[in-house]
């Protein structure tokens, strides 16, 4: 008899009360809102956190074409003599460069295959050497960064959707894609460019990978990718460059 009742009185026990929906929505939608927030209020002063200014990376790119035409590898030199010159990296850099000119990796993005050489990587600012002796095509990505395309040498096309003629690209031009847009591109045989982007430089790292995970399978390529870019992302941070 004793046992009947106790299971009697756990059956008659109220089932336990639902979480409270209303709540749960209300705190998820207040997190959205500040992370919104949040984000907005970081998108509207990350130039603050710009070093790098485009005119002077024009000029600099014009002057490098000058003193070394059609020598791709006495322009990137030229460019390096200049930008520490102008950004000691000695003491107390404001920014820190990558000075390996060796340190170069595959790129496959977007269709497109090349080779780049990673001079500056920071949150908001990166500056590489993009090129192919053997030409490549492809799409641009859709960014979270303005973009300047300084070629150096050889010559690019563009085309955007609903144009009827392609835009044409020699050296000394810079190809400008602001963020949030997207291109057709072709680099024609020996094209290289100084390529400068200012932004939210983590988010452009997807489309910048995504080629290794769905075609290339080139691991070793991912591994250098992400071990520099990384490195000097961190090394910027050290000196205070976000």
């Amino acid at each position: 008899m004793g046992t009947k009742r106790s299971g009697n009185a756990a059956a008659e026990q109220p089932p336990p009360k639902p979480q409270n929906n209303l709540t749960k929505w209300i705190t998820r939608i207040v997190v959205l809102l500040f992370l919104a927030a949040t984000f907005t209020w970081l998108d509207g002063i990350k130039d603050r956190w710009y070093v790098l200014e485009p005119k002077f990376l024009h000029e600099l790119a014009q002057e490098a074409i000058s003193v070394s035409p059609n020598d791709p590898q006495g322009m990137i030199n030229h460019i390096l003599t200049n930008l520490t010159s102008t950004h000691p990296q000695l003491d107390s850099p404001a920014i820190s460069l990558n000075m390996n000119a060796s340190e170069w990796v595959f790129s496959n993005a977007g269709g497109a295959m090349g080779a780049m050489y990673i001079i500056h990587a920071s949150i908001t600012e990166y500056l590489i050497i993009f090129g192919t002796p053997l030409g490549t095509e492809g799409h641009t990505g859709l960014h979270t960064a303005d973009d300047y395309f300084h070629i150096l040498v050889g010559e690019q096309w563009a085309f955007s959707p609903g144009a009827l003629e392609m835009e044409r690209y020699g050296p000394g031009d810079v190809h400008f894609l602001p963020r949030g847009t997207a291109k057709q591109y072709k680099m024609h045989e020996g094209c290289f460019a100084l390529e400068y982007a200012r932004g939210w430089i983590p988010l452009m790292m997807p489309f910048g990978l995504a080629d290794t995970f769905t075609s290339t399978l080139d691991l070793p390529t991912l591994y250098h990718t992400v071990r520099i870019t990384g490195r000097e992302m961190i090394k910027n941070l050290l000196v205070g460059k976000i």
